[in-house]
């Protein structure tokens, strides 16, 4: 059963290496996602299966172990999803979950073994919440990091542009994972999400599945959108 869960923005950006110059703009962005981490910790899981979205190169499951690296954003820096194991990882991990190993070796996770699961963003809600009851089931006590951004179209100079559209789509996700509110998670817009380039409507809609039945309350930590994309950092225990 789901005991508790983060989530958490996934731009490179937030690695301050891969920010260089502009790593000050995300400080309060990594302080909530600290923070956010010590609530999975508190939790004492058994399991902890981070998820974020993936191209389909990335989909799929990632053992604890796998690595995953920056040098495709300029960075000579390594991550590994939890310590080795001693089995080879068959590929590296995608962008979203190499920020979650980062902010997990960050916090100098050790509490419970560690899965990776990257997700494709058209993957269906209910394909999406099936896979999130999997996740659930999966030990007693499972905790999850959910990797993913909101809307890219908050300014004129964010990555979509500027959409009229985007506020609105941004206040409603920080509204229902605030409130760990699992319907209105459900209730996201996937082909909306898809053209306001939010990339963790599909990891969010798993959170929202293995949460089914556990009771969780939420909290929202951080809501803001440097660079024009909406960052959330949230809580569910």
């Amino acid at each position: 059963m789901l005991v508790a869960a983060a989530v958490c923005p996934c731009p490179p950006l937030l690695v301050p290496e891969v920010a260089a110059g502009a790593a000050a703009e995300l400080d309060a962005a990594r302080a909530a996602c600290t923070d956010a981490l010590g609530v999975l910790a508190a939790a004492r899981p058994d399991l902890l299966v981070v998820v974020g979205p993936a191209e389909r190169s990335g989909r799929g499951p990632h053992p604890q172990g796998t690595p995953g690296s920056f040098r495709g954003f300029g960075v000579d820096l390594d991550v590994r999803l939890g310590a080795a194991t001693g089995t080879v990882a068959e590929r590296e991990l995608p962008p979203s979950l190499a920020v979650g190993a980062w902010l997990l070796e960050r916090t100098g996770w050790a509490d419970a073994p560690i899965e990776g699961l990257g997700v494709g963003e058209p993957l269906e809600p209910e394909r999406c919440a099936e896979a999130g009851r999997g996740i659930g089931a999966r030990a007693d006590r499972v905790a999850m990091l959910v990797m993913g951004d909101a809307s890219a179209c908050r300014t004129l100079k964010a990555p979509g542009y500027l959409d009229e559209r985007a506020a609105d789509f941004d206040a409603g996700v920080a509204r229902a994972l605030g409130a760990a509110d699992l319907a209105a998670v459900m209730a996201l817009d996937a082909r909306l999400a898809q053209e306001l380039k939010a990339s963790g409507r599909a990891a969010w809609q798993l959170l929202a599945g293995a949460a089914e039945g556990a009771g969780l309350s939420g909290a929202l930590l951080y809501d803001d959108a440097p660079y024009g994309v909406g960052y959330l950092v949230a809580t569910w225990s």
